[in-house]
């Protein structure tokens, strides 16, 4: 099988073919704290649940799961995840000034990425990861380029805090903002000896590409992931997408994680479900080219993968504790289904 091309259908019977076959050393599996919004859990919380999923590390990706963020306390949280054998990776939001998605609630966006640094030491977490928007970021002046330059001069200026401490920042390929390539870019750029990757396969898809190219294009990068399967399908006005728990969108993981291991096998799989809408993408529209940017070579080989793909039908929940249960749903069958091909270190 050639390794840009992405299988366009759900896993069959060979689903249930262990990846721990292929693969001697289990990559290690957790889950990210957005899966499970609607909880409202704090860092103990969701330590626990960690613990009750059976998984080897927990993604806490927002500063607020933290009920302050003064060192001394973070240690704490460190020592209780480390009592109960979790693994805490560490995140936070838009470190880009002139982003639409930058907010000031954490300081200038150095002192917001200087505080995730701090803070991820803390924790003993090796990353941190960073996002630089969303895909309205692509229609500001002087478009996604301008925003990538931004967000380096921002690294740039912090490199010497990120090796003091010895963590890495992981920038994430976040809501359509870019595209892999672009990403690539942007990593290059600032240093890929202190700046990687936070991969996320159900992203990818917002940005016209499917998840087996984005893994090629930014494995060697990867230092974490925030992982989702997709189902995509031809509509009226181009695709349309609608993220879904693993193993019930369109994504060959076996294949995926094969290759995954390959590339980028001291990075965690952390599952982070976000399903239950559909988006839809006019890739038909030139008007909508004008504002997104040109198109990426990777447009075809997503057309291809859409063609044939079933349509679902979006989640619609009418009560806080239904939207919980969903969410609850979604990450414990995802979790199932990734112990199932292989997935975790612990049983």
């Amino acid at each position: 099988m050639n390794r840009r091309q992405f299988i366009g259908s759900s896993l069959g019977a060979s689903a249930g073919v262990a990846l721990a076959d292929e693969v001697k050393n289990p990559l290690l599996l957790g889950y990210d704290n957005f899966a499970v919004r609607a909880m409202g859990w704090k860092a103990k919380e969701l330590i626990d649940y960690a613990v009750k999923l059976k998984v080897d590390t927990v993604f806490i990706t927002d500063l607020d799961a933290f009920e302050t963020l003064d060192l001394k306390a973070l240690g704490g949280i460190k020592k209780y995840a480390d009592d109960k054998g979790m693994k805490i990776f560490l995140g936070t939001w838009s470190i880009c000034p002139s982003s639409v998605s930058f907010k000031d609630k954490w300081g200038t966006a150095d002192e917001h990425l200087q505080l995730g640094l701090r803070a991820a030491k803390a924790l003993g977490s090796s990353v941190l990861r960073v996002v630089l928007g969303n895909s309205r970021d692509r229609q500001t002046e002087g478009g996604i380029e301008a925003r990538i330059d931004d967000t380096v001069k921002v690294l740039k200026r912090n490199k010497s805090l990120c090796q003091d401490l010895g963590v890495k920042v992981a920038m994430e390929n976040h809501a359509g903002d870019m595209h892999s390539l672009e990403v690539k870019s942007l990593v290059e750029k600032a240093g890929s000896d202190f700046v990687g990757v936070n991969l996320d396969a159900g992203n990818a898809v917002w940005t016209f590409e499917t998840p087996l190219e984005n893994l090629e294009n930014l494995g060697k990068y990867t230092l974490t992931t925030s992982l989702r399967d997709s189902r995509i399908w031809e509509s009226e006005k181009g695709v349309t997408v609608q993220w879904t728990a693993m193993g019930e969108g369109m994504v060959d993981w076996k294949t995926y994680f094969k290759r995954f291991a390959e590339l980028c096998p001291n990075a965690p799989v952390q599952i982070e479900t976000i399903s239950g809408f559909n988006k839809e993408f006019a890739i038909e529209d030139e008007e909508m080219w004008k504002k997104w940017g040109k198109k990426p070579a990777s447009l075809e080989a997503f057309k291809k993968w859409a063609v044939g793909g079933r349509k679902k039908a979006p989640f619609k929940g009418k009560s806080k504790e239904e939207t919980q249960k969903y969410q609850l749903g979604d990450i414990e069958r995802s979790i199932a289904y990734c112990k199932k091909i292989g997935l975790g270190k612990k049983k």
